[in-house]
């Protein structure tokens, strides 16, 4: 095993974090899927691309309204390529902000889950995506609680971490296990 470590966080590092996961992937026979943070989609497609039907993909994108109103940040037409290659995409309130956010933004002050967002953004922002995207599937019933996936996340566009963990439900968020780092910025 070994761990990937990329300069600074970012999309240029998407290429090279979709074949490290394709690397662990080959070596983890128990691992079935993967669950990515892609707004647009694109690094969903590149994942597709490199690991050649050895676990299935559920893409993760941002809730209606997260930059605009009653706009998604995927187009249908990428929607419907995603479907065609089996990849489901989950559309939905991100697990650490949700209406949290509508509060504090509102009211000020801070809420529980920004106190465990900001904890695992000390490791890394895209280990902050990658647990939170792995409690928004496991409550859409997308991954199983209690198997090991490999969650991908990054900040802003493209991926640049990677981890294996066992994801949880909201309820029992505390549940949620990293067991190991693919690769993941040093800055």
């Amino acid at each position: 095993m070994k761990i990937t470590y990329f300069e600074k966080e970012g999309e240029d590092y998407t290429d090279e974090l979709v074949a490290a996961v394709k690397e662990r992937l080959d070596q983890c026979e128990d691992i079935n899927n993967i669950v990515i943070a892609s707004a647009t989609g694109k690094s969903a497609l590149k994942l597709y691309d490199a690991i050649d039907g050895d676990a299935e993909i559920i893409n993760v994108t941002h809730h209606s309204g997260f930059k605009e109103e009653n706009t998604l940040d995927i187009s249908d037409e990428m929607l419907d390529e995603l479907d065609e290659k089996g990849i489901v995409t989950f559309i939905g309130c991100h697990a650490f902000s949700g209406a949290n956010r509508g509060v504090t933004n509102k009211y000020g002050g801070f809420a529980p889950l920004d106190i465990v967002s900001d904890t695992l953004r000390m490791i890394s922002h895209g280990v902050k995506v990658a647990c939170e995207i792995s409690v928004m599937a496991a409550d859409a019933g997308l991954v199983p609680v209690g198997e090991e996936i490999i969650a991908i996340g990054g900040r802003g566009s493209g991926v640049d971490t990677a981890v294996i963990l066992t994801p949880a439900n909201a309820k029992d968020l505390f549940n949620l296990k990293i067991h190991e780092t693919i690769a993941m910025p040093r800055d």
